[in-house]
């Protein structure tokens, strides 16, 4: 009894899950893919989507003659090297950061 209590929650909280999410129709490329996701993703992935297809409008434009999986690839290396430039630089900020707080401490402590 305690088992299917158990899997008629699991199943109740995926149902939730589910139904919260919406669907969206996304163009990248020539290609349409549908999706659900939450209602506060949507904002981010319109967004996402419309980055992609900028770009591969300009990889169009800049290397003609290509077929879009050749863009494709291109956006996604472009993309993955964008994020881990800002992950790179988000580390050598925290770096700094705990740098300038070192120093601040051994000025308050010389100030004493």
């Amino acid at each position: 009894m305690v088992s299917s209590l158990a899997s008629f929650t699991t199943l109740h909280s995926s149902l939730t899950i589910m139904e919260e999410l919406i669907p969206l129709n996304l163009l990248i490329g020539d290609r349409t893919y549908r999706v659900r996701i939450q209602p506060k993703d949507e904002e981010v992935v319109r967004k996402t989507v419309k980055t992609i297809n900028d770009k591969l409008l300009e990889f169009k434009t800049q290397f003609a003659g290509k077929d879009m999986q050749d863009y494709i690839a291109m956006v996604l290396v472009w993309f993955a090297t964008d994020q881990n430039a800002a992950i790179s630089n988000q580390v050598n900020l925290d770096n700094v950061s705990s740098r300038l707080q070192t120093l601040e401490k051994m000025i308050d402590g010389a100030l004493e």
